[in-house]
């Protein structure tokens, strides 16, 4: 799964790596946590990628209240093309979600051990994701999800699932809406990982209240 990453980079990276032309609102974040906004790019018709910040906990356009949006901060990628809750937004809404690492815990004799995993030249990497708007008497709520698949050899010793990192030069694809899910679905399976590493950081992360270097020391 993917409950817990970091942003920390410059907006002026973040501009250059997803050829932006600005970026709403940002502030960098060593701990973000679900039910926080956070920065999105979306491709929209015959108009250049555009940055958003969007509530992370995906909240159907079909909802009746965003009471569950907290249940859905991940899409299983062997069944997002066809779960009522992903469907649509995988054929029609997909999105990169921006991100300098992630944190996952692995079980240890002594305890949890947290983890950031990173690339191994600290630059800026995508999650697959999802986004929706759900219509509701106060106006419209635009929600996310992190799309997550089975862990590589670099993730199995600490958790059985990982978000998906899409590839760069597989960017273009994924936000097009004329990429049909055959195609959109080959995009999640990439050698991305070969590019991360794994760092043992101190508990310090583990509280979402924290939002520091230390969560990364």
């Amino acid at each position: 799964m993917c409950g817990r990453f970091n942003l920390i980079a410059k907006a002026d990276k973040i501009i250059g790596h997803f050829q932006l032309q600005k970026l709403p609102r940002y502030q960098p974040s060593y701990n973000i946590a679900p039910g926080q906004k956070i920065l999105t790019v979306v491709g929209l018709d015959n108009k250049p990628l555009k940055a958003v910040n969007l509530f992370w906990g995906l909240v159907p356009s079909w909802s009746k209240d965003s009471k569950n949006s907290h249940h859905l901060i991940n899409a299983r990628a062997e069944t997002v093309s066809e779960k009522p809750s992903f469907r649509a937004a995988f054929h029609k809404r997909r999105c990169l979600i921006v991100a300098s690492g992630f944190y996952e815990w692995a079980t240890t004799d002594s305890g949890k051990q947290a983890f950031n995993i990173h690339r191994q030249d600290q630059q800026l990497f995508a999650f697959a994701g999802l986004w929706e708007h759900w219509d509701h008497d106060q106006g419209t709520l635009y929600s996310c999800t992190i799309i997550t698949t089975q862990a590589t050899s670099l993730m199995q010793p600490i958790h059985e699932r990982m978000p998906v990192i899409i590839s760069p030069d597989g960017y273009p694809q994924w936000l097009d809406k004329a990429t049909d899910g055959q195609h959109a679905r080959q995009l999640l399976d990439n050698d991305a990982y070969a590019q991360m590493a794994a760092t043992p950081v101190s508990d310090w992360v583990n509280n979402p209240r924290h939002d520091d270097e230390r969560c990364l020391q």
